[in-house]
């Protein structure tokens, strides 16, 4: 008996009971429907919910995997075992099985109680309130590992994961209810809770924390650390990492947000299955480049000087913006959030270009912590739904002017 009828049979024999929407998920998951519409339709097409999930999966799993990568490459890099990176991006000094075992069983941990917390929650709602389980969580549950650091205890990973579905989407109704983005809600509370395991230069390199810990406690080691470009412009320092790098994605960050172009090609993977919105990718990279270079013209007429703590981020080129920090990530991935992100065309334009030109001038002016995307994309979460509002109230009374011209 194959496992499609199996699951079918025991569908039926828990027909109605408590544990009904477990099997009916599972049976969901592995397979298609075998519901069909009756009656007419107005629009037929392949994909249902799960299948847009899956899409968008799809287009993480690079930045997934060059985050493995590039976690074992970081960890040897800093502990002196290899050499930077010199011959671009196939380099062999890069794409090792030592640098990819090491990133993957730090990683692959994250991945497990990301979902394994999240999923078991969702399951839990599921058969309390006799509804059916969503599959909003399946890109919630690889986001989460994708922007977080990887030395992150799990501990606390599980429990900012149950306090995001819970409060950040069950509370308002489940998947399509929520005002704010699940994997930014989690990020916030992480940020917000433990805020020694979210910045500095320690939490960027695979057993930083550890070694440091060891030395402290007076072992004879050599100490690591994983600064990120931002931490370092924010404290003046200089400028570590070469363009190349930091497109490439060979610098210290989260899991997912380092690889500008594989980001980029996920957007692009995105528009093109027409799940992710242009207008708001293409209006964020232009509010974060307005921003970047405004703070460069303060900065070259002499306003800001080099004494001052907001120096070092104001005085980037203001395209380094894109390249540096989670703002790539951030603006493919969950700023386009179909739920909680503006629904009409002009308030995505408006939308999208004040999350960019937020998250620089957060950015900037934040130096304990200096990273904007998060609180801008959920501060516009907030407001997506006024943008709309007064988008459709334009749109009426446009309208309702070209009646009364008519009419007259």
């Amino acid at each position: 008996m194959g496992l499609k009828k199996k699951l079918h049979i025991l569908k039926r024999k828990y027909r109605g009971s408590k544990m009904a929407p477990a099997f009916n998920a599972l049976h969901t998951f592995l397979f298609l429907p075998d519901e069909t519409t009756h009656g007419g339709t107005h629009i037929k097409a392949a994909d249902d919910l799960k299948r847009t999930m899956n899409t968008v999966i799809m287009a993480m799993i690079p930045c997934l995997i060059f985050g493995m990568f590039n976690a074992g490459y970081q960890h040897n890099l800093a502990i002196g075992e290899i050499q930077a990176v010199t011959s671009g991006f196939f380099s062999s000094e890069f794409w090792t099985l030592n640098n990819f075992f090491i990133g993957f069983w730090k990683i692959l941990p994250l991945v497990i109680v990301s979902y394994g917390v999240g999923l078991g929650i969702e399951f839990l709602f599921a058969i309390i309130k006799k509804h059916e389980v969503e599959e909003g969580y399946l890109v919630t549950g690889m986001l989460v590992p994708l922007i977080v650091p990887v030395d992150i205890p799990l501990w606390m990973l599980a429990v900012a994961v149950a306090f995001g579905v819970v409060i950040g989407k069950e509370v308002f109704g489940g998947t399509g209810m929520n005002i704010l983005n699940p994997a930014l809600t989690i990020r916030a509370f992480l940020f917000f809770a433990y805020p020694t395991w979210m910045s500095g230069d320690k939490v960027w390199v695979e057993g930083a924390v550890a070694r440091d810990n060891a030395i402290a406690a007076g072992q004879n080691l050599d100490a690591i650390s994983g600064e990120t470009i931002l931490g370092s412009l924010a404290q003046g320092k200089e400028f570590a990492y070469s363009t190349a790098d930091m497109f490439l994605g060979f610098i210290p960050g989260s899991v997912g947000e380092t690889s500008t172009l594989l980001i980029l090609l996920g957007g692009l993977f995105l528009i093109f299955s027409k799940i992710g919105s242009w207008r708001i990718m293409l209006s964020s990279v232009v509010g974060a480049l307005v921003m970047g270079l405004i703070f460069n013209q303060v900065v070259d007429a002499g306003v800001i000087t080099e004494s001052s703590k907001f120096y070092g981020l104001m005085s980037t080129p203001f395209w380094h913006h894109l390249l540096i920090g989670g703002f790539a990530f951030g603006t493919v991935f969950m700023a386009t959030d179909p739920v909680t992100a503006s629904q009409t065309n002009k308030g995505k334009w408006v939308y999208g270009f004040l999350v960019g030109f937020i998250s620089i001038l957060i950015r900037v002016f934040n130096p304990a912590y200096p990273e904007g995307v998060m609180l801008a994309i959920l501060l516009m979460n907030v407001f997506a739904p006024t943008i709309d509002h007064y988008v459709v109230q334009g749109n009426v009374k446009k309208r309702m002017k070209r009646l009364k011209a008519k009419v007259a």
